[in-house]
């Protein structure tokens, strides 16, 4: 077992709008991008997850007044919606997304184009729990040779989407996958088995 990250350890109890954490947290999804599939704390504390949750914390990281955030399921809540700042828009024009990962999408994010593929959009899917549930197989940069990630509240029609949105690539989506206290990260590169897969 690894030594706790004195950082995390320093900031358990911080808020999600507090900079120093919101630092912390840009790292750790640094790192996630950097190794898909790989599952990067970012609240140490479960029973803050209420009132602090991953997933807010974020969002507070990523977004500012310079983005436009699209929230199709209603999962923010209305006193947070001042403090982060981002325009809301539609889910095909925002440059981030979030959504219920538990309901089968019914929008089309923005995917970017052939000579700006970076405006394809971040999908932020909410799920049950990383860890645990149905294996996903993976594989592409920053993997050494594959890695499996498992997740509960995972409606497979995403990634039938995903690969859809990400069939012309560069253009395409990345994807985070945030539980109570944890995120993930699937970017447009990385090659996703299913268990029913060969």
């Amino acid at each position: 077992m690894s030594p706790p990250d004195p950082l995390l350890t320093q900031h358990a109890r911080s808020s999600a709008w507090e900079p120093l954490a919101q630092q912390q947290v840009f790292r750790r999804l640094v790192k996630a991008f950097a190794y898909p599939g790989r599952c990067q704390m970012v609240l140490v504390d479960p029973a803050r997850a209420a009132i602090d949750s991953a997933l807010m914390r974020v969002l507070a990281t990523l977004l500012d007044g310079e983005v436009g955030l699209a929230d199709p399921d209603g999962l923010i809540a209305a006193d947070d919606r001042p403090r982060l700042e981002a325009r809301e828009i539609a889910a095909e024009h925002a440059h981030f997304v979030l959504a219920r990962g538990d309901r089968a999408p019914e929008f089309q994010p923005s995917l970017g184009t052939l000579e700006n593929p970076e405006r394809g959009a971040t999908v932020i899917l909410r799920v049950g729990e990383l860890g645990a549930g149905a294996r996903l197989t993976l594989q592409g940069p920053g993997i050494a040779g594959h890695a499996e990630l498992a997740v509960t509240g995972l409606e497979p029609a995403w990634l039938a989407a995903r690969a859809d949105w990400n069939d012309a690539f560069p253009m395409g989506v990345d994807l985070l996958l945030v539980d109570d206290t944890r995120v993930a990260a699937l970017p447009r590169t990385t090659r996703i088995q299913t268990p029913g897969e060969r």
